[in-house]
């Protein structure tokens, strides 16, 4: 945790162990930043308190690691790293990105091989599936029952990868999400590596496992008992790029019946400007999600600001957010993967 006001005027003396005494969620070095941030904090204060409310139903996962993911974590107990040994699985296949020691997007390898394998860990595969699982929820609330209007073709407009861009085979669990969908996905931002702009993939139905005797390498197609057509298809295509440059290049072969754009950060970045400004004036159903409940909600205030409008879907707790904990978040609010969504 860092000290609420740093990087402003005077030097952080220390850790920040001093924690504001409303709200609880942000904490400081010294008294003296504190009084520095009570302008700035009183506004978003009492807010912050309210959210510090949710904290136990933000931490409950079905899951038997759900105190060790959770709890643990925010307490300095475990680290990601520390659980993903204990599990097995650290810096095995998919599992190198979701921990400190993987590679970086920046580092994206330029070979066409992205797909790497993984074995099914039971409960453990939520942690690596929650951006599939968002997609499936984002189109429920987005779309709705006009779902049926797509003619089993949903298109999808993907903004802002970065780690998906390093675990792409989990994206074939939409065959299962979506049964007898053709689903296509553009990956569009600024993190897809220029060597792979343009490239297009078609997913296996499942990702294939590390272990050389597994039934799933058997066979060229395994449906494990799901009932799925033949000729659905789940493909993606990558664009390097901000949304809204990209948009009139795209929509000449892909135009979306919805847009997602996940740990989006929408207050953080100036980029979003034109791109929500490119959304409103297409109006197709947009779903953003975030970190935690205060990122959405500066982020709402930011697209009301520009759109005139209020949200189309409020903001709301994401049931598929990662179930293990962002470490060394910014506020003492446990902060998820997608954790919550809203719209426009």
């Amino acid at each position: 945790m860092e000290c609420a006001w740093k990087g402003r005027t005077n030097r952080c003396l220390g850790p920040a162990r001093r924690r504001c005494g409303g709200c609880g969620a942000v904490a400081y070095c010294s008294a003296s930043h504190q009084i520095s941030h009570w302008s700035e904090h009183k506004e978003e204060c009492d807010r912050l308190k309210q959210h510090m409310k949710h904290i136990d139903s933000l931490n409950e996962f079905p899951f038997t690691f759900s105190i060790q993911a959770t709890i643990q974590v925010c307490e300095k107990r475990e680290t990601r790293c520390s659980l993903l040994r204990k599990w097995g699985i650290h810096q095995l296949g998919m599992w190198l990105y979701e921990c400190q020691c993987g590679t970086s997007v920046a580092s994206f390898s330029c070979s066409r091989d992205c797909f790497f394998s993984i074995k099914t860990f039971l409960y453990l595969e939520r942690v690596l599936r929650v951006a599939p699982l968002t997609i499936y929820h984002a189109t429920q609330t987005g779309l709705g029952s006009r779902i049926s209007e797509t003619n089993q073709k949903l298109h999808i407009h993907y903004l802002g990868p970065e780690k998906e861009l390093l675990q792409l085979a989990v994206f074939a669990e939409l065959h299962a999400l979506f049964p007898g969908m053709d689903v296509h996905i553009e990956f569009i931002g600024p993190a897809v590596p220029q060597c792979r702009d343009g490239q297009s993939f078609t997913l296996r139905k499942y990702a294939r496992c590390i272990s050389t005797d597994c039934s799933c390498r058997s066979t060229e197609d395994v449906s494990w008992g799901l009932h799925t057509s033949k000729s659905a298809t789940v493909s993606m295509k990558l664009r390097r790029g901000f949304y809204h440059d990209c948009y009139r290049d795209i929509v000449k072969d892909s135009s979306p019946h919805l847009i997602i754009a996940p740990n989006a950060g929408i207050a953080a970045y100036s980029s979003w400007l034109p791109t929500i400004e490119l959304i409103k004036e297409i109006n197709v159903p947009a779903v953003f999600s975030d970190y935690c409940e205060e990122a959405c909600n500066l982020g709402a205030r930011y697209i009301t600001s520009i759109t005139g409008s209020p949200l189309s879907f409020p903001i709301q707790l994401n049931p598929f957010r990662q179930p293990m904990v962002v470490e060394d978040s910014a506020l003492f609010l446990p902060c998820y993967s997608n954790c919550f969504l809203f719209g426009m």
